[in-house]
């Protein structure tokens, strides 16, 4: 039998990677935009790993967290990432004239971007509340992302995650650890994903929570997610052609099996 929402109990993070070490190497998410593959065990390392560094850097528990990226491989390390440390993850997706005043808003204390987007993220930050940047790869004014996986681990906050907050959206939803969850196994219902299924997305990243609660659940139940955001339509058919797609979602926000 199948798992529902009422039978998984724990955090988001519990729920995503708690099988991962088992599953090793096996590939868990390949960005084509990014040119970043991540295998199972790396993944799930690198979020605990970088999740202890910022609390050990002072990050606080239900602390916004604002999230600035070019790539879904990065956002979704970095929204799991903040979730596993305690914090509320909240991807942006406005234009960049707007970014601070959304960080004041949310009174978020840390922002995670790229290198390509560094240099807006820490002019955002420097007309709000933000105290720390952190970049994936090295950029001005940041902290390099891999420096926190440097750190002397140390254990991660205890999270009731029924009260726990874990992903802020832009329009002010705010969504708990069984929120998430929950919105997974819905989803769930009409995939019903395995282990041996190939996920194939083309959302452009402003779909965070779709994409959150997508890319979630096919990493939940053991499926290689292939990231190919807004995918021209004449490359579509050898993608899934080259990478064995058993499901697709697609720019209308639809989700089929090949």
């Amino acid at each position: 039998m199948r798992p529902t929402s009422s039978s998984i109990r724990g955090t988001v993070t519990e729920a995503v990677f708690g099988c991962a070490h088992e599953r090793g190497d096996r590939p868990a998410l390949i960005d084509l935009g990014a040119g970043v593959v991540y295998g199972y065990r790396r993944l799930a390392d690198e979020v605990t790993r970088a999740a202890s560094g910022l609390v050990r850097r002072g990050a606080r528990g239900r602390q916004v967290a604002g999230i600035h990226v070019d790539n879904v491989a990065a956002q979704t390390l970095a929204v799991h990432t903040v979730i596993a440390a305690g914090g509320v993850a909240a991807p942006i997706a406005s234009r960049s004239g707007e970014m601070g005043e959304l960080l004041d808003r949310w009174d978020a204390r840390l922002l995670i971007t790229t290198p390509g987007l560094a240099e807006t993220s820490v002019r955002a930050a420097d007309v709000s509340r933000v105290r720390q940047v952190i970049a994936f790869g090295q950029a001005r004014d940041t902290v390099d992302f891999a420096d926190l996986l440097l750190l002397t681990p140390m254990p991660l906050p205890p999270l009731d995650p029924s009260v726990q907050p874990a992903l802020q959206v832009e329009d002010g939803g705010v969504f708990t650890h069984e929120d998430l969850i929950w919105r997974m196994c819905e989803l769930d219902k009409l995939v019903a994903l395995e282990k041996s299924d190939v996920l194939l997305v083309t959302w452009p990243l402003t779909c965070t929570l779709a994409m959150t609660t997508l890319v979630g659940l096919a990493l939940m139940r053991g499926s290689l997610v292939v990231i190919a955001p807004e995918l021209a339509s004449e490359e579509l058919s050898a993608t899934i052609h080259d990478f064995g797609v058993t499901v697709l979602a697609l720019l209308d926000g639809a989700v089929q099996r090949v």
